[in-house]
């Protein structure tokens, strides 16, 4: 019985996302440029696996048909789509999700850090979840470009888009970051949260995946 739920839930996660309705689109990024070694990485990982399992979460995943997508994203060239659209419909669904966030392995090592790649990669894949009435970026990181393209131009193109970008400032370097992350990240209508350390990244994701969900904005 629990291998034919698992079967119609992987069949309707398949379908195209036309079939129905949802409240948000998130894309969630990870920063995995050269200044996050393996420890932080796994940090940022096992703290989105562990938000996913947060009861208050889960139960407004599913209320909203929340659907998310998963990139790592590191220098100019180096953005990876690590977990494809899914669309929360089931409990189910979600430990799903949680299960491959926890096991998904670093897609780069050694890069620059390029988030405005990250944000026109992540603004592309909304062309498959069109009937989402609300589309966010999510980006984290703990560093400011050293690579890439104006950021500020990218987030001025997610404006005209009509997508949400907030972030997750992780300021373990003792910079500036969130102030980089208001001025230069974030939509007019998005936020910030600052996670001092890497350590305090999964309260940092609950919260943030928790307020966007929740359509919570300023």
């Amino acid at each position: 019985m629990r291998f034919c739920k698992l079967a119609i839930t992987l069949l309707i996660g398949a379908l195209p996302y036309s079939a129905g309705a949802c409240d948000t689109a998130l894309v969630l990024t990870i920063d995995v440029s050269n200044s996050i070694d393996a420890g932080e990485y796994r940090l940022q990982t096992d703290g989105l696996a562990d938000a996913l399992g947060d009861p208050e979460i889960i139960e407004t995943l599913i209320r909203t048909e929340t659907a998310i997508a998963v990139v790592q994203w590191s220098g100019e060239d180096r953005q990876e789509l690590s977990i494809p659209w899914t669309r929360i419909r089931t409990a189910l669904d979600v430990d799903l999700l949680a299960a491959k966030a926890r096991t998904m392995g670093r897609a780069f090592v050694l890069s620059d850090t390029a988030p405005a790649e990250a944000i026109y990669f992540s603004l592309g894949l909304f062309d498959q979840v069109q009937d989402c009435h609300r589309k966010v970026i999510d980006v984290s990181g703990d560093g400011t470009p050293n690579g890439g393209t104006s950021v500020r131009d990218a987030r001025n193109a997610a404006e005209v888009a009509g997508v949400t970008i907030n972030g997750i400032a992780i300021e373990s370097m003792g910079l500036a970051i969130t102030n980089f992350y208001r001025g230069a990240v974030i939509t007019r209508n998005g936020f910030v949260i600052t996670a001092r350390t890497h350590r305090e990244y999964p309260r940092a994701i609950r919260n943030k995946i928790l307020r966007e969900i929740s359509k919570i904005v300023g």
